[in-house]
């Protein structure tokens, strides 16, 4: 592709290398389009670590960049349990509507044009973390949560529950909750108006039970838990809706 002169690139590698230097870009990529003049690109790279005692930093990443002359980058390394990583790099400002897998480490960076979003972590995700997802994800539509570790989780600090959650966090394009595989304590703090203010969410996708205890059984003001513009509950179980799941969200459709 001698003649190309723009490339979008957008990859996810499972098993590849430890992580994507700029140097491999160079080498593998750049060098062979001399015409290239704009150039996007996510990549990211999954693997098991063979020795857990050797860490890769955002720093090391970007060092290796230094001869890259396409635009700014940035990256993110994710370290989940001891062997698991995903090393992502990628082109400012960031163009792409998906990431996936986000974790605890977010870089101080405005991703304008992400509009759907997964997070997943083995570390629990505090209200910090909320507040900086705020503002890293402004446009948000889509959020799934994968966590089943809740905020509070080691003994002594679960009577920061409410009090860590002084300030509450708004998503103001979110319309679509997947909260299916989170901790409970995260589909309370998502549904609880006090906590997170919603009022576009429309697709709740939730566990039955979880749902029931958040609601009190359905018992609780729906206005309360960002509930009452919900059209469509997805729940795993197939089942049919008792009537005070239709009471509870007005508009949910039979």
């Amino acid at each position: 592709m001698l003649n190309l002169e723009e490339l979008t690139l957008y990859l996810h590698i499972m098993g590849g290398s430890i992580f994507i230097s700029g140097i491999d870009l160079h080498n593998e990529i750049l060098i062979h389009m001399p015409q290239l003049h704009k150039f996007s690109y996510y990549m990211a790279s999954e693997n098991v670590i063979a020795d857990p005692s050797i860490r890769i930093s955002n720093s090391d990443i970007e060092q290796t960049f230094t001869n890259v002359k396409h635009g700014q980058m940035g990256c993110m390394v994710d370290y989940f349990d001891p062997t698991i990583m995903i090393c992502r790099v990628f082109s400012l400002p960031f163009k792409f509507p998906h990431l996936e897998r986000i974790a605890n480490n977010i870089p101080n960076i405005i991703f304008n044009s992400v509009t759907h979003l997964t997070l997943w972590d083995t570390n629990p995700f505090k209200h910090e973390f909320f507040i900086r997802l705020q503002r890293a994800f402004p446009f948000v539509k889509s959020l799934s949560i994968y966590n089943i570790k809740p905020p509070f989780w080691r003994f002594g600090e679960h009577h920061l529950r409410d009090k860590d959650w002084c300030s509450i966090v708004e998503y103001p394009h979110l319309r679509y909750l997947d909260v299916s595989d989170a901790a409970t304590d995260y589909v309370e703090n998502f549904l609880d108006e006090r906590k997170t203010h919603l009022p576009r969410l429309i697709h709740l996708k939730i566990d039955y039970d979880s749902l029931k205890e958040v609601t009190k059984k359905f018992t609780r003001d729906a206005r309360q838990c960002n509930c009452s513009q919900i059209k469509r509950l997805i729940i795993d179980d197939k089942m049919v809706y008792p009537k005070v799941v239709y009471r509870y969200f007005p508009l949910l459709s039979i």
